[in-house]
């Protein structure tokens, strides 16, 4: 790698992720310097864990969702030291850090706005079929939808200069911004990449992911809903 990861921001949204989030963290902070929790609305210790994990934590009082989450952490990034990349980190513990340190470089490196990780580039392990399927569908269709030719759409895991950062303006607080960023892409004319990471499911991912109702969920957002 060919940047300092000082120069950078680990951005975590969570919920209710008392069970994994010090660990989460702890893996992070391995190779990051700067990592913001952002705790939306948490009934549980997630706070209070992030923090010991050594996290600065920024707290909803009341769950927004995670669209929103994001948003918050970006905006919090923004305000601080001029980092030269922003990088979105699920926190449920299915990403690499070694993934979001290269992500952040290939973004550096290359001048782009946007690198978004790819787990259909890359690796998907113990993924269950429905959620592949799933997953697949909603690609394609916020492919035709933006007229971006990506290979992955609901991947938490992103790189984003300041100026891509400063774009993700979501109409959507829940789990549809993840399509939206596709659309705030083209229509800001951001220069993009996807890069090939690996994601590994568990089962608290699992139990904490979207089901086939939230797909549904989603689906109408992005159609019907105009507004948050």
């Amino acid at each position: 790698m060919t940047h300092a990861l000082d120069r950078v921001c680990v951005v975590i949204p969570a919920y209710n992720e008392a069970a994994v989030i010090a660990d989460v963290i702890g893996d992070v902070r391995r190779l990051f310097d700067h990592v913001v929790c952002i705790d939306d609305g948490s009934l549980d210790e997630t706070s209070v864990k992030a923090r010991e994990a050594g996290a600065v934590v920024v707290r909803h009082p009341l769950n927004r969702g995670q669209g929103a989450a994001l948003q918050t952490g970006l905006e919090w990034a923004l305000q601080q030291q001029s980092f030269e990349a922003i990088v979105t980190f699920d926190a449920d513990g299915q990403h690499r850090p070694e993934d979001a340190a290269r992500m952040a470089d290939f973004l550096i490196e290359r001048g782009l706005d946007v690198v978004l990780g790819s787990r259909f580039a890359g690796a998907a392990y113990d993924m269950p079929r429905l959620k592949r399927l799933l997953l697949k569908a909603a690609t394609l269709y916020t492919r035709v939808a933006s007229g971006i030719p990506v290979t992955d759409t609901h991947n938490g895991l992103r790189a984003l200069s300041p100026r891509g950062a400063a774009a993700m303006k979501f109409n959507h607080r829940g789990m549809a911004h993840a399509s939206e960023v596709l659309q705030l892409i083209s229509a800001n004319q951001l220069s993009w990449a996807e890069y090939p990471v690996e994601v590994r499911y568990t089962e608290h991912s699992l139990a904490k992911g979207q089901s086939l109702w939230n797909s549904v969920n989603i689906l109408w957002d992005l159609t019907w809903k105009k507004h948050p």
